[in-house]
């Protein structure tokens, strides 16, 4: 399957540096828009691809209360 995203970015101290728009937690780097394209593939695969373990059996949740 294939989605579209939303790679927005711009250059810092000659870099290009960007992020996924839909995808909270996607950034990254390159030293051309090939690179961050390539890098930013990278990084959703290691967040959200196939290979990741969801199904951990040690995971636990819980309320948290912040002050804001």
């Amino acid at each position: 399957m294939t989605r579209h995203f939303t790679l927005e970015y711009w250059k810092d101290d000659g870099w290009y540096v960007g992020r996924l728009k839909e995808v909270p937690g996607v950034f990254s780097q390159g030293e051309t828009l090939e690179e961050l394209s390539q890098n930013i593939r990278d990084a959703y695969h290691l967040m959200y691809g196939r290979n990741r373990k969801t199904a951990n059996s040690s995971v636990q949740y819980t309320e948290l209360e912040v002050e804001v």
